[in-house]
């Protein structure tokens, strides 16, 4: 973004071990095991927020939790507490490497392959090896398996989608083979180790193309050649097959919130919430008609044509120390007032709410934004408004 100081990029997300700075205190990152939290620890981690937080938590694009407002002197009480509830890595390094995003109706979806015992297994390998733990910060694995909620579309350093009795392997964009669990795994392995071991950058996607040959060269075993396979571009909300699916608005939730979701779960014989890279609660069983009313009373999205869904916005001023604007605000008076196409309203360049390109993006700087279409926030804007002039942005 032209014409001002860039913000500062810290190069590592939140954690509950490494918890971020930001303007409303102290942000952690609870990652949940296997994509799931129990109904227990998520009632646990409403309290832990509301008695150590400032009420407020999120759900990411990477499938995690967040709690706001901590305190730098809570932190011994939130490690004791999520120690005890199992969310708790033995060392950063650990939690870190532990960035794995899983199907969320893995087990749950008959139309699609439980991929459930794959994760845990790369789970385990990922908190075993030392070598791999030193993998960069923002190193991303996803295991898909098909059906309704596939995540195979979402964006990854190293990904493993089954289909059938066979997985495929995709490094970031590129598909390069398919083979049984064992070999797709194994091959999975070693290209993180060579792309370790050539410490050129922190993303697959930023490889040059020598050093992506090496990485492809150093891959065993080799898997057969595939193409493509089809990626999923659903998000399914509300009652589903064998779960129900509830969006809150930008991820934002707070304690009341997550209370009333947990005591809806278990009203409908759920015994855990699923999370997703889509800011969508899945409950692992299928409500009513009720269910659903009762979430929209807590405020929460059970409408797949809401236009909020089509709009991503980041936490923005005052919450978030690099940006100027309040973006959330500005991002729902956009789809009340019309706003067509998907929408991106981001506090700063960095673009933390959405990587993807949208229709509509806008970039505070100084109190403005800036304004892209069909791009990113990376992108050279088309002009800049200033934070009342939102209709002038309407119909571009």
């Amino acid at each position: 973004m032209s014409g001002g100081v860039a913000p500062a990029v810290k190069g590592w997300c939140p954690g509950a071990l490494r918890p971020m700075e930001s303007g409303d205190g102290l942000v952690a990152r609870v990652r949940p095991w296997i994509g799931a939290f129990t109904l227990t620890q998520a009632s646990a981690l409403a309290d832990i927020a509301e008695r150590l937080g400032n009420g407020h938590l999120e759900l990411t694009r990477r499938a995690n939790l967040q709690i706001r407002g901590l305190r730098q002197e809570a932190l011994p009480e939130l490690h004791a507490a999520l120690n005890a509830l199992g969310l708790l890595d033995r060392d950063v390094a650990t939690e870190a490497a532990r960035n794995i995003m899983v199907a969320p109706l893995a087990g749950l979806d008959a139309g699609a392959v439980d991929i459930r015992p794959l994760a845990r297994e790369l789970t385990a390998i990922l908190a075993a090896d030392r070598q791999l733990a030193a993998l960069p910060a923002k190193f991303g694995w996803l295991v898909d398996g098909g059906g309704i909620a596939s995540i195979a579309g979402e964006r990854a350093d190293i990904a493993l989608c089954a289909r059938g009795d066979r997985v495929a392997l995709r490094l970031d964009t590129r598909w390069v083979g398919i083979g049984t669990p064992d070999q797709a795994m194994a091959a999975a392995l070693s290209a993180a180790r060579a792309f370790l071991a050539l410490g050129a950058c922190n993303r697959m996607r930023k490889l040059s193309d020598a050093h992506w040959r090496a990485v492809r060269a150093a891959m065993v075993p080799a898997l057969s050649p595939i193409d493509d396979i089809e990626l999923g571009r659903t998000r399914p909300l509300g009652l589903l097959p064998a779960a129900t699916g509830l969006a809150a608005p930008f991820g934002e939730i707070d304690v009341a919130q997550l209370r009333g979701v947990v005591a809806l779960a278990a009203g409908a014989g759920a015994s855990e919430l699923r999370l997703s890279p889509w800011r969508i609660l899945y409950i692992g069983a299928r409500g009513d008609r009720r269910l659903l009313d009762a979430a929209s009373d807590l405020g929460l999205i059970v409408d797949p044509a809401d236009p909020l869904l089509r709009v991503d916005a980041c936490p923005g001023a005052p919450s978030c120390n690099a940006a100027t604007v309040d973006s959330r605000a500005a991002a729902r008076w956009l789809a009340a007032h019309g706003a067509t196409g998907t929408v991106h309203v981001s506090g700063c360049a960095k673009g933390c709410a959405r990587s993807a390109p949208a229709d509509l993006v806008l970039v505070g700087e100084a109190g403005r934004y800036h304004v892209v279409r069909r791009g990113t926030t990376h992108d050279i804007p088309e002009g800049t408004i200033q934070s009342n002039e939102l209709r002038a942005v309407l119909h571009g």
